[in-house]
């Protein structure tokens, strides 16, 4: 390879790798596992090495990205780097050498930096870009294993990793019944958590905070001079004054415990036999432990000849990270399934003989798209290399066979229609061309089976798809006879008799409904639950008028204006939407909608709700409550708004400041009550 070409695939790893951190550090997603994204990293290095070139903006010298959200920003004193890294213990033993180290998890979540002062907790950031974090204090109070008050009165900073334990992350996941809501992995949840500018659903999620570093302790005597003194006095719980010491690692962690801080686990090590002995310790815990991690982190214990090594452009060099190489399986590719999505992409998931990886037997791994495909080779046969990235996903590590004879689908695997193969930024994808395929309309028949519409319990967005790609499932009336084919739902993979019997039950429950539901579940265009129930009780509850109303008789209706009025009369003379719903009305059956103890108290008022509910168990039972006064409830605060119902008027949410700067009335839920007497 020419130099030139070097420099030519260094342009495409640094384009790749921006790409999967930016997804990373700015959204929250994965996008790339940590194998590829390291030997794509690990590629980039040695090519620079080789050329004696850095690009601008190669990921080896700049670390993280432009943060992405509503919160407050704050520049860090000094930017935070990454770490260099290994794969081999022996190469851990030769960077330490005859020095102590301590070795200590490095913990998979979101990493923070919390200021001190006389005793209080003023300030959380996370780490951002390294150069710019988000302020999130609120949320940081809410920490359950964070101390607010502290017995040093000196201003002290301290580094450390939010992080979500898997049993919480579990049990949240658990409570969630749409599977696609469900989050990805930890390291995702917490950094949402974090993130959150609602501090309530922070408060619920059990974020915990090991501390990994001291960043500054200041003397509070010393506090006017702005002298950092790294052997203040610390006044522990018993009344013992202790240091924070200036030349030790370990005794820095010995004495933020004292002062009733989670530090993160560490052993101290040589470089002799004392390192392979924890790295082993270390391995094993792993299988065991509660909260998610992705390597190790080896640090000299003396400071300041940790310090006088300096640093690189990315790296410091005092500190370096281990990760564990994954267990990698050889297999045999048997097959690739495209899969249809609601976008129109088609994505290729690869089928292989069964392996057994990290305990447990996995047969499938997504190649996510079309370009993958291509730079594995694949081939139907080919001799595979698969791992678990993060011991969870499993992957395609490498194609040993390289035979490159897999051919693209030309026809879209769930209706027929032409393919194409299209770039997205600088990834091929295949799409289906075809704007009536019915994988692209999944969205509407979750939207119709959602709760505050028909209220069809265990068909998710994912579950109808693949109803759709069965071909089982084509109109909204198809939901209500899934029992007429059984034989092709059981057999479809994840689905079983328990869980067909249990959809079923659930279309027949949903069956009997009003008029305002199956008006809010066919997705007319600005007809939300609200003016279903208007629109309805107008109508006298009667569906065969609800359907023939015209425009002049819905501008009549309080709260419907032009648009909405143009919208609703177009969906029901448009023949096919007609034809939709006479099939679901003969799988239907309305019940009888009483206006008892119903009244117009609230009516032409707005509500908006936000915060955290006392007399409420959710923010929906008060809306159903304002919307059987009368009252309408929108999710964001406007002109319109008549109430923001909120417990906490002082709170720094986007919904409070947008109402104090519009006049609009803020009250608890007590006084919204006081209201209906």
């Amino acid at each position: 390879m020419s130099t030139q070409e070097k420099i030519t695939r260094m342009k495409e790893l640094t384009a790749r790798l921006d790409e999967a951190a930016r997804a990373y550090y700015s959204e929250s997603r994965e996008i790339m596992s940590n194998f590829e994204y390291d030997a794509l990293y690990d590629e980039l290095a040695a090519l620079e090495k080789e050329t004696g070139t850095v690009l601008a903006g190669s990921p080896t010298v700049r670390v993280g990205y432009e943060v992405l959200s509503e919160l407050p920003k704050e520049r860090h004193p000094s930017r935070m780097l990454s770490l260099d890294k290994t794969k081999e213990v022996p190469a851990l033993q030769e960077w330490l050498g005859d020095h102590k180290g301590l070795l200590s998890w490095k913990m998979d979540g979101l990493t923070i930096v919390l200021t001190y002062e006389n005793g209080e907790l003023t300030k959380a950031v996370t780490r951002g870009n390294g150069e710019i974090g988000e302020v999130v204090t609120p949320n940081a109070r809410f920490f359950e294993n964070l101390p607010l008050t502290i017995s040093y009165k000196g201003k002290l900073i301290v580094r450390g990793e939010a992080v979500i334990k898997y049993s919480d992350f579990e049990k949240i996941n658990d409570g969630i019944t749409d599977n696609d809501a469900k989050y990805k992995n930890p390291r995702n949840l917490c950094a949402g958590t974090v993130r959150q500018l609602d501090t309530s659903v922070t408060a619920k999620r059990h974020v915990n905070v090991f501390i990994f570093a001291l960043v500054s302790a200041e003397d509070a005597s010393d506090a006017h001079s702005g002298q950092i003194s790294m052997f203040a006095a610390v006044e522990n719980s018993a009344g013992d004054s202790s240091g924070i010491p200036g030349d030790s690692r370990e005794a820095q962690f010995e004495a933020l415990k004292k002062l009733g801080f989670e530090v993160v686990e560490y052993r101290a090590v040589d470089g002799g036999t004392e390192l392979p002995e924890a790295v082993e310790y270390f391995s094993k815990a792993i299988e065991s432990n509660d909260f998610p991690s992705d390597g190790l982190v080896l640090i000299y214990d003396d400071i300041e000849y940790g310090k006088s090594l300096g640093q690189t452009a990315k790296f410091p060099r005092d500190a370096i990270a281990f990760k564990w190489r994954d267990e990698i399986a050889k297999t045999r590719l048997t097959e690739i399934e495209w899969s249809a999505s609601r976008t129109g992409l088609i994505n290729p998931v690869a089928i292989f003989d069964p392996v057994e990886l990290e305990g447990t037997t996995v047969s499938r791994a997504s190649v996510h798209n079309v370009s993958i495909v291509k730079e594995l080779k694949l081939g139907i046969g080919d001799e595979i290399t698969v791992y678990k990235a993060n011991m969870i996903i499993p992957q395609i590590a490498e194609n040993l066979t390289k035979s490159d004879t897999l051919e693209i689908p030309k026809a879209c695997p769930v209706c027929g229609g032409d393919t194409e193969i299209k770039k997205d930024a600088d990834t091929e994808v295949l799409i289906c061309t075809n704007p009536e395929c019915p994988a692209k309309h999944v969205k509407r028949f979750e939207h119709f089976v959602s709760r505050d519409c028909m209220n069809i319990d265990g068909i998710s967005e994912a579950t109808a798809e693949r109803l759709i790609a069965a071909g089982v499932l084509h109109e909204y009336a198809d939901l209500f006879k899934l029992g007429d084919h059984r034989d092709i739902i059981v057999n479809l993979e994840g689905f079983k008799d328990k869980s067909l019997e249990n959809m079923i039950a659930a279309a027949e429950k949903a069956s009997h409904t009003t008029p305002a539901r199956l008006l809010n579940a066919l997705g007319i265009e600005g007809i939300g639950t609200a003016n279903a129930k208007v629109i309805a009780k107008a109508a006298g509850n009667d569906w065969g008028k609800v359907e023939s109303l015209t425009r002049d008789e819905l501008l009549g209706i309080s709260g419907v204006g032009d648009i909405l009025a143009d919208s609703y009369v177009a969906f029901f003379e448009n023949e096919a939407n007609r034809a939709e719903v006479a099939h679901l009305l003969e799988v239907l059956t309305f019940e009888e909608v009483s206006d008892a103890g119903s009244d117009e108290l609230l009516s032409g008022k707005t509500f908006v709700i936000t915060g955290s509910l006392e007399s409420f168990g959710n923010r929906k039972e008060l809306q159903e409550l304002i919307e059987k006064r009368g009252g309408k409830v929108a999710g964001s605060v406007s002109n319109k708004t008549s109430y923001l119902i909120n417990n906490d008027n002082m709170s720094g949410s986007t919904k409070n400041k947008t109402a104090k700067s519009l006049g609009v009335p803020i009250i608890t839920e007590a006084e919204f009550l006081d209201m209906l007497k």
